[in-house]
């Protein structure tokens, strides 16, 4: 073989040898991208406690991969705030202050109040349509006690109004802070609370329907203000396993 032709060889053999190394890649990152949103699911849905402890090897046989796949879960939760980190103790899902829980209804109560008298003025028929649609869904989920689905609908709720502006940026920056606040109140709500929570969502729409941006605000932050009161953080721990072998 010539030297051009074993230089050519061997150069046909980077882009593969890097083809094999991005997918190698690929599905590392996707395997942690799974373990991240099984654990994230199993939080908002009050399915996994405040405290609960996530052992890395039951994680890493219930998700069928490494231990160090799961730590990079792990890191990314607690970069979240979603898990809490403990030398020596390993990693839990996270247990909010009652100073983090005020900081986190404060910012939501600003940032809300201001998005709801802005839809206020410009939501269309069809949105107010979609909203009644979503709150069908949310009656229906109360009134047959399904906690997982309550919860993910009340949150909803909430991100579906910042859609609703076009804002694709707010509507992250609010799924970050419902995330934070299924921690600290969608995740610990009796029926009592989520049926209240429920008839605040339907009078915030009756609100939005008749364009009167000051009762929107009015009824926003009293329903942040009582979704806040009626904490219960009363959490039980449940079995690792069973709570996450319906996300694999």
């Amino acid at each position: 073989m010539t030297r051009s032709a074993t230089t050519t060889t061997r150069t046909a053999r980077k882009p593969r040898a890097a083809v094999a190394e991005a997918a190698a890649e690929a599905q590392v990152m996707g395997s942690t991208a799974r373990i991240v949103e099984s654990i994230t699911t199993a939080i908002v849905e009050r399915r996994l406690m405040p405290g609960t402890k996530l052992a890395e090897q039951k994680l890493a046989d219930i998700f069928q991969v490494s231990r160090t796949l799961v730590r990079q879960a792990l890191n990314q939760l607690s970069r979240d705030r979603l898990v809490t980190l403990e030398p020596a103790r390993g990693a839990f899902v996270a247990m909010p202050s009652p100073e983090e829980a005020r900081q986190v209804f404060e910012v939501r109560s600003m940032i809300e109040s201001a998005m709801a008298r802005q839809l206020c003025a410009r939501i269309t028929d069809a949105q107010v349509t979609e909203l009644r649609r979503h709150l069908k869904a949310e009656r229906e989920a109360v009134a047959r006690t399904d906690v997982p689905g309550r919860t993910r609908l009340l949150a909803d709720f909430h991100v579906l109004l910042a859609r609703m502006m076009g804002n694709e940026v707010l509507a992250q920056l609010l799924e970050e802070l419902l995330r934070r606040s299924s921690l600290i109140s969608l995740m610990y709500q009796s029926a009592h609370s989520a049926e209240a929570s429920q008839a605040e969502h339907e009078a915030i729409v009756d609100a939005l329907a008749r364009r009167d941006s000051r009762a929107v605000v009015r009824l926003m932050e009293h329903h942040l203000r009582s979704v806040e009161t009626n904490l219960s953080m009363h959490p039980r721990a449940p079995d690792l396993a069973a709570v996450l072998s319906t996300e694999t």
